[in-house]
């Protein structure tokens, strides 16, 4: 039986699984991912990109060991991955540094000067911040120029391991869509591109490829169970957001997706027929996915980690994904006070839709008798509230209310934390099957890309199956109605507190 090799680097982890033509998984297997340092004086948070390398080889001689047979049967890869982090390649093309990954803060201080160097008449200038990659190549020139002055080429981090499967450099323009923002010109008024008023090099860009479109094949002589992939085509894929909505089967007109790991990234789908303007909101990035589909949304920096930032903070480290379930199912099953506590999840700055590198957390209204569970519980609904307002904004955008919101992560195996999206955004909660939909939207790509369905959205129809769903209580709907005004009222209130503080560590 024929399948595909489907990987999903993510910022904890690094998954692959075999996946027949049906989403059937005959072997996976994940390994931790590389730490970036984040959190380190400085801001800085960088991997070097050929532990990434190393770590898809292992899991390719893994999964040829659990299953010889479904190994040798491979038609296709694809690998979807981390965004918003640069890896940038010499002429021989090896890179010229540690790759700077998306929590990596360090353009934050310069970035109002460089955005007073920028046009301001252009639409990408909004958009410019810390997380930006224009701001990081542009803290690269200024403090690392011979560095800069040795790239050739940027890429994602998928778009390395691609590169290193078949020697061609390339990406998409889903995960390449703020470069190619920055590098775009508007002819009618002359504005000159972001990347020139800069000073940067537009040559740094890869060619694009669309996600279902063969980047090359597997190179001969690779190491250990690779070397058996030779001229297997690699398909370009995406990054794993969109690769994950993909697999939530959402990569539809009118579905919110939500996938809730180590960050919270949160988005609307909407069609634009051909001439029309695509929808935008505040803080929100409108990005095209393809066939006239745009997201309103994008990636936060706070999802299920803050929880496993509780329980650090509480009782020690947890033990795998098993331990945290049974370990926060223990504190919810606590009695809570009948007083609210709120919780602003903003532990390491916040992206969508903010922008803010210095936002800071907090729990607000503390009493005396508030004990574990009642943290937990503010947790799950802090992070809640942020998807509220988030669908709020884009709702708005599209100018009608998305039919329901497709959840994944390993957020969703919890139900009360789905109940609590739902309750919260008033819209029903649908989970999936796939235990991993970042790696199922990537064999949907590479099952895509063979030409054994007709489109994406024949694969999604075909492959993509609901597990779990939740409706939203109305009995609850007056209560966060209050508890989410509240919650606004404290953001705004605390805002200043955290650039503050943040300055003072500075």
């Amino acid at each position: 039986m024929s399948v595909v090799l489907a990987c999903d680097l993510g910022g904890t982890s690094f998954r692959a699984a075999l996946y027949d033509a049906e989403g059937r998984a005959w072997a996976e297997h994940a390994l931790p991912s590389p730490a970036d340092g984040a959190g380190a004086a400085g801001g800085h948070a960088e991997i070097d990109a050929d532990l990434w390398w190393s770590l898809l080889a292992s899991l390719a001689d893994e999964l040829a060991a659990q299953a010889p047979a479904r190994f040798a049967e491979i038609r296709g890869i694809a690998i979807c991955g981390v965004t918003r982090t640069q890896v940038l390649l010499d002429d021989a093309g090896r890179p010229v540094r540690p790759a700077l990954t998306w929590r990596d803060t360090r353009a934050a201080p310069d970035v109002d000067a460089l955005r007073a160097r920028l046009p301001r008449e252009h639409p990408e200038l909004a958009l410019v911040n810390p997380f930006h990659p224009l701001a990081r190549l542009d803290w690269l020139r200024r403090n690392e120029p011979a560095v800069l002055a040795r790239a050739r080429c940027v890429l994602e981090p998928k778009d390395y391991l691609n590169f290193r499967l078949t020697g061609v450099r390339a990406s998409d323009p889903v995960s390449m869509a703020r470069l190619c923002a920055a590098a775009a010109s508007d002819l009618a008024s002359a504005t000159p591109t972001l990347l020139a008023a800069a000073g940067l090099d537009a040559g740094l860009l890869p060619p694009l490829r669309s996600p279902a479109e063969a980047v090359g094949v597997v190179l001969p002589g690779l190491p250990g169970a690779l070397s058996g992939l030779a001229g297997v085509p690699v398909f370009c894929c995406a990054n794993d957001t969109w690769a994950a909505v993909a697999g939530l089967g959402a990569l539809r007109a009118g579905h919110a997706y939500n996938i809730s790991g180590t960050t919270e990234v949160f988005g609307v789908i909407a069609h634009v027929p051909g001439g029309k303007d695509a929808p935008h909101a505040a803080g929100l990035m409108t990005v095209a996915w393809g066939d006239g589909l745009h997201q309103v949304g994008g990636p936060g920096q706070n999802g299920a980690d803050t929880m496993a930032w509780l329980l650090q903070l509480l009782r020690g480290q947890a033990d795998g994904r098993e331990g945290m379930a049974a370990r926060v199912q223990a504190l919810l099953d606590a009695p809570r006070d009948p007083q609210p506590l709120l919780f602003l999840p903003y532990l390491q700055g916040e992206r969508v839709p903010y922008w803010d590198a210095d936002l800071r957390g907090a729990f607000v209204g503390l009493n005396r008798r508030h004990g574990a569970g009642d943290l937990a519980w503010a947790v799950m609904e802090g992070v809640g509230f942020l998807n509220r307002l988030v669908l709020e904004r884009g709702e708005a955008a599209l100018g009608a209310p998305v039919a329901e919101i497709r959840f994944g992560g390993g957020a969703a195996a919890n139900a009360a934390w789905c109940q609590v999206k739902a309750d919260i955004c008033g819209r029903p909660v649908s989970v999936g099957m796939a235990r991993e939909p970042g790696a199922l939207g990537a064999a949907v790509v590479a099952w895509t890309g063979l030409g054994h369905f007709a489109s994406l959205a024949a694969a999604q129809e075909s492959v993509v199956r609901e597990a779990r769903r939740y409706e939203p209580d109305p009995a609850r709907r007056e209560h966060y109605d209050a508890l989410y005004q509240q919650y606004r009222a404290a953001e705004a209130a605390l805002a200043p507190v955290s650039r503050t503080l943040a300055g003072m560590a500075r």
